[in-house]
């Protein structure tokens, strides 16, 4: 059995008068992130996690943020390119793990939406798919409702076993 994981990890900016997408999901919040693209900080980390597995970089080697053209760009773009190389390499995903850390809002409620929505776009099932949120209980940019971070860890299984 040949598997492979990787891991991700994004932070941003909060601001007023952003979008605050996550896993493609647009959140009520008077906060969003502040980012070159839509900033969906949780599709950064998984293409990070993916690309990770793959040994192919991090989403800014192959989307930089200078690039002008990627301003506003959707996210699932790179998510997209991410699929298409592991799939050039005969993986698929096994399982992915994601956690959000955000003072507020709270996300409970969009939980089920945002994994029903990946597990389309990634084409596994739902049950393949953890997310998980945490604060950081006050503390810090993120407690200071400042930023929002995301860690993913994504199993990847070849396809030729």
């Amino acid at each position: 059995m040949n598997l492979r994981i990787g891991n991700g990890i994004d932070v941003h900016k909060l601001s007023p008068g952003e979008d605050l997408l996550l896993g493609g999901i647009k959140i009520q919040s008077s906060v969003g992130i502040l980012a070159h693209s839509d900033g969906d900080i949780l599709i950064h980390a998984l293409v990070d996690s993916i690309l990770g597995a793959l040994s192919l970089g991090d989403i800014g080697t192959h989307f930089p943020s200078d690039n002008l053209k990627l301003k506003g760009a959707n996210s699932i773009t790179f998510l997209n390119f991410s699929l298409k190389e592991m799939k050039k390499m005969k993986y698929r995903i096994l399982n992915t793990d994601l956690t959000i850390i955000l003072q507020s809002p709270s996300i409970k409620k969009y939980n089920s939406e945002i994994r029903q929505n990946l597990s389309k776009i990634l084409s596994i099932d739902f049950n393949q798919i953890s997310l998980k949120a945490t604060t950081t209980d006050k503390l810090g940019f993120i407690g200071q409702k400042e930023g929002i971070g995301v860690l993913a860890t994504t199993l990847l299984i070849s396809n030729e076993n």
